[in-house]
């Protein structure tokens, strides 16, 4: 009698068979992509929590160090038209009417103070003077707003604007609308972009304005006056004799005025002037030109105490120079602070590593009472512990090693936050090299002193080198938390004992120049992974062990 089995079984002439019939290789490469969807399946939810919560804050980080779209979204006409200006001088008269007409919009939509603030990162007094800019601007149009008015009080009425530039068919429907419904989209009236193409493309400005940003109709909002100053230029310019449309008779009597020598008009040069005189000084405008691209190396040149200037990159002056100076201090503090964990961390771990469990276990207890402690208030410990008047200036007082009036400064410099710093990372060091400690093998020892090797040599001989692992897992972990501490460094740090990271939180949170602080987050960045590669090159990083 014989038994069936599910043994793959291969064909007279083909590929062996699995027991449903199919190619074996095909059923093997079907089964390893589903365990492989599996398992992406189970890591799905951690990796798209560190795709959100990691890289794209570092992806972020990084474009925001480079982009600089705020000049030319702003500015967009008065960019462009600075491109072919060589520098010298004042720009020509078209720059102050692209810039007078941008201006004006981003002062409705509350947008010309951020970029006033931007420019004033390279430029001390920009914020001020496009904060001024943005009430002065008005001065400039009412001029011709109240001619116009004087002469005829229809100008002042949202109708006749709506009736004199609109079509016939967006006027039903605007007249038609209801509070609560959707806006019908402006169009232009045919031919009125021809006659006046200056107000046409200002009105359309005011009108999308009026309707997207404020939700009003523009049978009950007046245009802004710089309608009225772009209609006086079309009157200087355009003949509107033939027209024949709605108001025919306003435009005419309009244009008259303008034509006659009583009519006031200002230069546009002439108006900033009188706005600010900041304006008739050709820096400004080199400012905008240079950070009109969408993209600049400003920040990063900034974040190595360089300026970006017309005739490239240049180092700022001695006294400017500050970000180069907190790198050099930011690295050198984090080793000392490093190099001060191993000397204090490596006696503690080999106690824990040789004591008995029951007691190990009690003292590492002592070693983590840190971690259930706050931050702050260890921090702020330290700080009464170190000042003047603290605890430690009183015991070297009282026993006699320091006088009353020469006592030691170790708060506010780099001496306070190294002690305070070591205390805080201290158990992130013992912890790597207490593990890595734990599994090195007594017998070692004991085989190491019966072939007659003294206890010096039994130990730098045999048990450090199996402790460099964990020596190299803790100086990583210490170094890395070093490097970007600001919490610390900026209570007990003083102006001497600061970070780099200390800048980077004040540009965030202060200044609110995020290019800066982005761009100086990179370069830690960038010098952390360096670091990181350099060690992995010396050291190697496979040497490295939790355990």
């Amino acid at each position: 009698m014989t038994a069936s089995t599910d043994v793959p079984e291969k064909g007279a002439n083909g590929p062996m068979l699995a027991a449903d019939g199919t190619p074996l290789k095909k059923s093997l490469s079907r089964a390893l992509r589903v365990q492989k969807l599996r398992a992406l399946a189970l890591i799905a939810p951690l990796l798209i929590f560190v795709l959100v919560t990691f890289i794209a804050p570092i992806g972020d980080m990084l474009f925001r160090s480079v982009e600089n779209q705020i000049v030319s979204n702003t500015m967009p006409t008065t960019t462009r038209a600075l491109y072919d200006w060589d520098g010298t001088g004042l720009p020509p008269d078209q720059v102050f009417e692209d810039a007078y007409y941008d201006l004006f919009v981003a002062a409705e939509r509350k947008e010309h103070t951020r970029l006033g603030s931007r420019l004033n990162y390279e430029q001390t007094g920009a914020s001020s003077l496009f904060r001024k800019s943005g009430r002065g601007l008005d001065d400039i149009g009412e001029l011709y707003q109240d001619q116009f008015e004087d002469l005829d009080e229809n100008w002042d009425d949202a109708q006749t604007w709506a009736e004199m530039m609109g079509s016939e068919d967006w006027l039903a429907k605007e007249a038609a609308w209801e509070k609560g419904e959707r806006l019908p989209k402006f169009a232009l009236r045919d031919g009125v972009e021809e006659l006046l193409p200056r107000t046409a493309e200002q009105y359309e400005i005011f009108a999308n304005y009026t309707h997207r940003e404020e939700g009003d109709s523009l049978l009950d909002e007046e245009p802004w006056s710089a309608v009225h100053t772009a209609l006086y230029q079309d009157l200087s310019t355009q003949d509107v004799s033939g027209y024949a449309g709605p108001h025919a008779d306003m435009l005419k009597a309009a244009a008259a005025l303008v034509a006659s020598p009583d009519f006031e008009t200002v230069s546009f040069k002439d108006g900033f002037g009188e706005i600010d005189k900041d304006w008739l000084e050709p820096q400004i405008w080199r400012t905008l030109k240079l950070y009109a691209p969408d993209y600049t190396s400003g920040y990063f040149l900034n974040s190595v105490d360089m300026k970006l200037t017309p005739d490239g990159a240049e180092a700022r002056p001695e006294n400017e120079r500050i970000y180069i100076m907190l790198f050099k201090r930011t690295l050198f503090m984090s080793l000392v602070i490093t190099c001060s964990c191993i000397l204090l961390g490596y006696p503690v771990a080999y106690i824990l590593s040789n004591l008995p469990a029951r007691k190990a276990n009690l003292l590492m207890i002592l070693v983590l009472l840190p971690f259930w402690t706050s931050l702050l208030v260890r921090t702020s410990a330290w700080k009464i512990m170190l000042q003047q008047q603290g605890v430690i200036n009183d015991v070297l007082v009282w026993i006699g090693l320091v006088a009353d009036d020469g006592r030691l400064t170790m708060i506010n410099n780099q001496f306070g936050t190294i002690v305070a710093m070591t205390h805080i990372l201290l158990p992130f060091m013992i912890l790597p090299m207490y593990s890595v400690m734990s599994t090195i093998p007594k017998t070692y020892v004991r085989a190491s002193k019966s072939l007659g090797a003294t206890d010096w040599t039994t130990f730098w001989r045999v048990y450090f080198p199996q402790s460099v692992p964990g020596i190299g897992a803790g100086s990583i972990l210490v170094f890395i938390l070093a490097i970007g501490y600001y919490i610390t460094p900026e209570i007990v740090g003083g102006t001497t004992g600061t970070f780099i990271s200390n800048r980077i939180a004040y540009h965030i949170s202060t200044s609110l120049n995020w290019g800066l602080a982005a761009a100086l987050g990179s370069i830690l960045l960038a010098v952390v992974l360096i670091l990181y590669w350099a060690y992995d090159r010396i050291v190697g990083i496979d040497n490295v062990k939790l355990g």
